[in-house]
């Protein structure tokens, strides 16, 4: 028998499954979404601006901050998707700066959007996801875009670093809660992606080339990760393969976690 040709594209493991992606309009997210798409699912994108998203998938609009925009974009989505077997909740903002750096009002911000906008697209799709779960055993999932500031100290990422931290302990709570009804919990941790996000930061440094190359250096591996390798991961914990895997945090970070390297002399 001859081998099936090479098509160049992943394995098809999401046919027949239903995915939401949050924040899926532009970088990880985006890249996500185009994943789960090529590799079976049928994909919606929730996004407060999704003209971005990619090509075959379903967008919806809304604003993660809003309760009722969420509910509503997310009953849209499961209706057109028929299902839902995968919530990706992606959508955040940045924030630079020690704790003396952001008022109140910075903080209330950051925290509404990265840590409550996961809550309120977790709430509107659990009861989906339920429903999905009681006839697709290991099949339904949520998965978190968390990140290495969850558990690493990094400088100016005070704000930041407190939300993904709450990012993390919640996923690890939903993974508890949620675990009897069939439904995993998991996030991944990238370290310093090459995102929009990261463009606009450099945009603003003092000297954008040399800090780009900061940002490649501190991470092991000489390079900041892709959002392509952050999307794979998010799609291996969310894929039925993963079946067995719920409470765990995945670190795409080029290293920065767990290596340490010696110094070149």
């Amino acid at each position: 028998m001859s081998a099936a040709p090479h098509t160049g594209l992943p394995p098809a493991d999401f046919t027949g499954m239903a995915a939401l992606v949050t924040g899926g309009a532009s970088g990880i997210g985006a890249a996500t979404a185009a994943l789960l798409r090529d590799r079976g699912a049928r994909v919606a994108v929730l996004d407060r601006d999704p003209s971005g998203a990619p090509v075959g998938t379903i967008p919806v609009r809304a604003d993660v901050t809003d309760d009722h925009a969420v509910r509503a974009a997310v009953a849209r989505a499961v209706a057109e998707l028929g299902a839902l077997h995968t919530l990706v909740g992606n959508a955040g903002i940045g924030a630079v700066g020690t704790v003396e750096d952001n008022d109140d009002a910075e903080w209330h911000r950051v925290l509404d959007v990265n840590v409550l906008g996961l809550v309120r697209c977790a709430r509107a799709a659990l009861p989906a996801l339920r429903r999905t779960a009681a006839g697709a055993p290991g099949r339904v999932s949520i998965t978190h875009t968390c990140s290495i500031a969850a558990t690493a100290g990094l400088p100016q990422r005070a704000l930041y670093a407190a939300g993904k931290g709450a990012v993390l302990s919640l996923t690890l709570a939903m993974a508890a809660d949620h675990l009897r009804e069939g439904i995993r919990v998991n996030c991944v941790n990238p370290g310093t992606a090459d995102t929009p996000w990261i463009d606009r930061l450099l945009d603003a440094a003092d000297d954008p080339a040399a800090e780009r190359a900061a940002l490649h250096a501190r991470q092991p591996m000489g390079r900041m990760v892709t959002a392509g390798e952050v999307a794979a991961a998010i799609a291996s914990l969310a894929s039925p393969g993963a079946s067995g895997i719920t409470g765990t945090a995945l670190a795409v970070d080029g290293g920065m976690q767990g290596v340490r390297l010696r110094a070149v002399t």
